[in-house]
């Protein structure tokens, strides 16, 4: 047992030397106390980054099909009433979703930005009293109300109870409404009374759709929107206006959900009209990701990057502009991935033995130096060699 002890000492690596020998020095322990500091920093400097995870980014070809995107949106005309603004999207594979009412919320205001009355989108109307039947007269014992739609109707079997229902029948025939006073529903539901109640007030839109994962556009427009000659038009008579003012501000734009670190361009953004008419386009490029926590979590979302043109109307043009906010969309076929993870602890504690074996490492060679110089400076004052 002996002889295993003698020879485990034998191994030492770190000899002793006793204390009678240490020559202690105000310069040492400066230095010490130096070093001791830096140690400290580097050392809770490293165990940060070992307790917050650190994000690894990754490129990868999007091989993803038949997915939906989702765009959450939150939009502040100041000066274009919510009686008048609708909302299109239509993408490159024909699908389109015109005058969209569902999941959007619009929120009336006045001139000075607060809020009058927030409601579901589309005008609201009172319920007709003895309203008129589709082939005149009043309604009888047990009979339904089924209004006319004034020519528009797809069968007979069709009613327009609603002023709105008539402008749907007609934007699905490609007609304009142009006079809403001669249809009976609007006249009764006072809808051009509602419109001029509104003028002046600006509108806040918000809320989401849901359209193919393909290039398309959705854009904010006055009057209601059909197709007429393979042409997307709006009708504006209905409004009895010709000029509209599309000033706006992007509150919220969003392609996917919140994850961490991401950033919308188009968050705050704000625009002024100084012409009468014109278009506002935004042109945008949405490049798919996904994130994935610490906890293995996975949200699936997108990025966008954004340029943006404005084409004002030009006298003596066949075609002018549609009047609106248009945003185009287009995908990226990269998908970013960003992953979080935790630094291991074994790297974690290779690089803290670093930071104690080089800091010490160091100050000792910065002591060793220090100490010599000292030693010959005083050793040349002694012999009067300094000067």
């Amino acid at each position: 047992m002996a002889g295993i002890m003698n020879r485990l000492r034998n191994l030492d690596a770190y000899p002793k030397i006793n204390e009678d020998f240490y020559s202690r020095t105000l310069s040492g322990g400066v230095i010490t106390l130096v070093s001791s500091i830096v140690m400290l920093i580097l050392f809770f400097s490293e165990l940060r980054l070992y307790l917050h995870p650190v994000t690894a980014t990754q490129l990868r070809v999007d091989t993803s099909r038949g997915e939906k995107l989702q765009i959450n949106f939150d939009v502040t005309f100041p000066a274009l009433a919510c009686s008048i603004i609708s909302l299109d999207a239509m993408d490159i594979s024909g699908e389109q979703h015109l005058d969209v009412k569902h999941d959007i919320i619009k929120r009336r205001l006045d001139s000075h930005g607060n809020v009058i009355e927030a409601r579901q989108d589309g005008i609201g109307h009172p319920k007709i009293e003895k309203p008129l039947q589709k082939h005149g007269g009043r309604l009888e014992h047990n009979e339904t109300y089924c209004g006319s739609c004034f020519g528009a109707e797809a069968s007979d079997e069709d009613c327009c109870n609603s002023c709105e229902e008539v402008r749907e029948a007609y934007r699905k025939k490609g007609w304009a409404l142009s006079d809403p006073e001669v249809i009976d529903q609007c006249k009764r539901e006072g809808f051009l009374q509602r419109v001029k109640d509104e003028e002046g007030e600006g509108c806040n839109i918000y809320g989401s759709l849901e359209v193919n994962k393909v290039a398309g556009n959705f854009h904010f427009a006055p009057g209601k929107s059909f197709h007429q000659s393979g042409v997307h038009v709006h009708d504006f008579l209905v409004f009895q206006r010709d000029s509209y003012n599309i000033s706006h501000r992007v509150n919220r734009l969003a392609f996917g959900d919140y994850f961490p670190g991401v950033v919308n361009p188009l968050d705050g953004a704000k625009w002024s009209q100084e012409t009468l008419n014109g278009v506002y386009q935004y042109f945008i490029k949405v490049v798919p990701t996904v994130y994935t926590d610490a906890r293995g979590h996975t949200i699936q979302s997108n990025q966008f990057s954004v340029t943006e043109h404005f084409q004002g109307t030009e006298a003596g043009r066949m075609m002018q502009p549609l009047p609106g906010v248009f945003f185009f969309y287009d995908l990226s076929p990269i998908k970013v991935m960003f992953t979080e993870q935790h630094v291991e602890f074994l790297h974690f504690l290779t690089n803290v033995c670093a930071i104690v074996g080089g800091i010490f490492t160091v100050s000792g060679i910065i002591d060793s130096f220090v100490y010599h110089g000292q030693r010959a400076i005083k050793k040349k004052m002694e012999i009067g060699k300094f000067s």
